[in-house]
């Protein structure tokens, strides 16, 4: 009898066993299957936590999972047996094996194998997925190949298949309309919309509505709606008397960017430093608004430096929280041990923000400075207008304007053959009268020719010379 438990028993184990490595993943990555274990099993005792942390190792990090020397290696690429992590998680003794009992925790058959098998693959570190560049991975394995319609459904199939689901069947025509449209636009479809897509027998029907739901307006004001909780957008200044501010401008320039399918490179660049750009346009500058939509103040008693930080330190937070992946508020006081941003690198972040020019106390009235003049959509279009307009008068100018060859040709034309002579000396007419204003009365002088006149030059410059001296000494007088 007690032959027969045990037989049952050592078979039980090898069917689980086996079940259990027919669970483990055909490549096995660090930072999606083994870091997971790690974190809930040992990072408790051999993590960031220096007071508690056991037998100074950590395996948190690259060089304390790869450390130790000899026969104490913690991971050797390529070979589990001569690994220590490997030895103390399968060691049969109690007392040597990891977890200890006293941490009420164990590890599954299937998480041995997947380390195991991690390490046989070459033990490939990987970092924090917020910080690696993502790569498109090959399609999921599935055992129903003819279901699966485009890449994304490989992978979906392959997780349901992993928890032994069956796929629903295919939703009716309504169905996917209005979740496609809800999805898309955030509106539901309407009536006449319905049937066109019911009554459409073309096999690419339903990737037509998709082209046109994202090729409407209203898919870049869903697509905002999201990116709005996440920018903490408002129309109101948030504290104290929670004053009209007016940041839709930024709104529509992000509905835009997402219409326009804007490359997310330049997105990014233009929301986090637009107004840095050389010779930035209005669109840039408005751009940056992005970290103009924090909480502001205008309250009587503040101090002015405080609020001035408080603004700085939120736009780290919302920065790190949407492009990083990650808390950086916990480094703002201490290095964290759980975060992999420290103190120090919290305020090299901090300082990019920290030379801008807005103030503390702002207004409840509007927004305040350093900002922007934006023109209303009205004015825009009528400016549109007007540019066209020059745009138009300006190319049908080039198209009248002569050519450098055409202009030599009219200058030959029109130079004349020959120069006008010169004058003859003494035969240019000059003025025969002049008034003196000051005395009041006419002085007449023969100014012609000099063989016409009863003056020679020489005596007219004497005589001119010295009714100039009594002028200006009769002025002289007159104005002490």
């Amino acid at each position: 009898m007690r032959k027969v438990f045990w037989m049952e028993l050592v078979l039980a184990g090898v069917v689980v066993f086996g079940q259990a490595q027919a669970d483990v993943p055909g490549e096995v990555r660090f930072g999606v299957h083994v870091r997971p274990i790690l974190s809930h099993n040992c990072i408790q005792c051999h993590g960031p936590d220096e007071n508690h942390r056991k037998a100074k190792l950590r395996l948190d990090v690259e060089i304390g999972l790869f450390g130790g020397s000899g026969d104490n290696r913690i991971v050797v690429p390529g070979k589990p047996a001569e690994s220590l992590l490997y030895q103390i998680i399968t060691a049969h003794d109690p007392d040597d094996r990891m977890p200890p009992e006293e941490s009420k925790k164990k590890l599954s058959v299937d998480e041995i194998a997947t380390i195991k098998r991690w390490i046989e693959q070459g033990a490939e570190w990987e970092g924090h997925w917020a910080f690696l560049a993502p790569k498109r991975p090959s399609l999921a394995k599935v055992q129903r190949r003819a279901w699966p319609r485009n890449p994304i459904d490989f992978f979906t199939l392959a997780r349901m298949e992993t928890n032994g689901l069956e796929p629903s069947r295919e939703a009716d025509r309504q169905t996917l309309i209005r979740r496609v449209c809800l999805d898309l636009t955030g509106l539901p479809p309407s009536p006449r919309a319905v049937e066109r897509f019911v009554n459409d027998t073309d096999p690419g029907a339903y990737e037509k509505l998709v082209d046109s739901l994202l090729a409407s307006e209203r898919y870049g004001e869903r697509m905002t709606l999201a990116w709005m909780d996440a920018a903490r957008y408002g129309d109101s200044s948030v504290f104290h008397d929670d004053g009209v501010r007016y940041m839709w401008p930024w709104r529509d320039w992000v509905i835009r960017a997402y219409n326009d399918n804007k490359r997310f490179d330049e997105f990014t660049i233009e929301q986090l430093a637009g107004d840095q750009f050389e010779n930035a346009s209005l669109d840039n500058k408005v751009a940056s608004g992005f970290n103009r939509n924090h909480g502001t103040t205008d309250e009587g008693g503040l101090i002015e430096e405080e609020y001035r930080v408080e603004y700085n330190v939120d736009r780290v937070k919302t920065t790190s929280n949407v492009w990083l992946g990650l808390t950086m508020e916990c480094a703002q006081c201490h290095d964290h041990k759980y975060d992999p941003i420290s103190q120090k690198e919290y305020y090299q972040f901090y300082a990019y923000f920290n030379i801008n020019s807005d103030a503390g106390n702002q207004t409840r009235n509007g927004n305040s400075a350093p900002m922007v003049k934006v023109p209303s959509m009205a004015e825009s279009a009528e400016l549109q207008q007007r540019r066209d307009k020059v745009a138009a008068a300006k190319s049908e100018r080039a198209k009248v304007k002569p050519s450098a060859q055409e202009m030599d040709e009219w200058i030959a034309d029109h130079r004349a053959s020959e120069l006008p002579q010169p004058p003859e000396a003494g035969r240019v007419a000059v003025p025969r009268q002049f008034h003196r204003k000051k005395q009041g009365r006419r002085l007449q002088k023969g100014l012609g020719a000099g063989e016409e006149s009863g003056l020679g030059q020489g005596a007219r410059r004497q005589k001119m010379g010295a009714a100039r001296v009594r002028g200006r000494q009769g002025a002289h007088r007159r104005h002490p």
